[in-house]
């Protein structure tokens, strides 16, 4: 069993002398709940699993309160026809809709593009105003989703980053866990960047080091996160751990919330949802809780 202590956890650190910054991320009991919603095939299941896992590192970056990170994958012609994971204030959710048709003819273990094809990775930022939203879009390349968005950094952000995650079983139980690296330039985080050296020797020396990180140590639910910086990066003069952020399953929905969503459409919309008992039936994707709303409950 997971050691509640070390998992659904996300850490922020920095590494002064070598102008790094990165998140480290455990998900255990947390990413078990998004992951029950649905009956998802082990393939699917752990593809979804790295997509939250990969949410969670993303999602550490926001400094604001309020503030959303959405990572969502569109496809043509693919297996998986559309991946949606967010994360607010630590809260996170996820969903994958697939065919399962399809899926069932898939070979034994599925690359990336036979599950996606032609697909798109975005990266939405909503932010509190004045800065609004900021999006990223990047073509679904790579081996692993957590490629696709190393590749999104270095086109869209042009910061060197590096991003490693794993998913694992134990007794049952699902865990992942995952590493983003970044190297900021001209001082430590919060600083302006005044230029980026893609081949830094510092950067350079921090990338090997993180990336020798074994999918073991980001997994096990009984070694501390902090451990795992230890062994990565203790050859630096000094690794510090700014702070710790819990993670838990979130899904949004509630009937204040579905009630407030129909609110906003056009008064013939509304009448087109009506079925023929009068109800507005609405399914939540990402928790597999339905809603029943009746029509003479609205002001319409």
């Amino acid at each position: 069993m997971a050691n509640p202590a070390l998992t659904d956890n996300l850490l922020s650190f920095a590494i002064p002398a070598k102008d790094c910054r990165g998140r480290i991320v455990r998900l255990g009991p947390a990413l078990d709940e998004i992951l029950a919603a649905h009956d998802y095939p082990s393939m699917i299941r752990n593809v979804l699993a790295e997509a939250v896992c990969l949410t969670a590192l993303l999602g550490g970056l926001l400094k604001d309160d309020g503030a959303q990170l959405t990572l969502q994958a569109q496809t043509e012609a693919g297996v998986i026809r559309l991946l949606a994971c967010d994360y607010k204030d630590g809260a996170l959710r996820g969903y994958v809709d697939y065919d399962r048709e399809r899926f069932a003819s898939q070979a034994i273990d599925p690359t990336l593009a036979s599950l996606f094809g032609k697909g798109y990775l975005a990266i939405t930022f909503d932010l509190p105003a004045p800065r609004g939203r900021n999006q990223g879009i990047v073509p679904l390349e790579g081996a692993s989703l957590a490629e696709a968005v190393q590749q999104y950094f270095f086109q869209s952000e042009q910061i060197p980053t590096l991003i490693r995650v794993a998913v694992g079983e134990n007794s049952g139980q699902i865990s992942a866990g995952g590493l983003l690296v970044q190297h900021l330039p001209e001082g430590e985080e919060g600083r302006e960047r005044l230029h980026v050296r893609l081949d830094h020797p510092e950067w350079e020396h921090i990338e090997i080091m993180g990336g020798s990180v074994q999918a073991s140590e980001l997994t096990e639910t009984d070694l501390p996160l902090e451990d795992v910086l230890w062994r990565l990066f203790s050859e630096s003069d000094e690794v510090r751990v700014l702070s710790g952020k819990p993670c838990v399953k979130g899904c949004r929905c509630n009937e204040d919330h579905i009630r407030g969503v129909i609110a906003r459409f056009p008064k013939e919309d509304k009448k087109d949802m009506v079925d023929d008992d009068g109800n507005i039936a609405i399914d939540c994707a990402f928790c597999s809780k339905k809603f029943t709303i009746t029509s003479a409950s609205l002001n319409n």
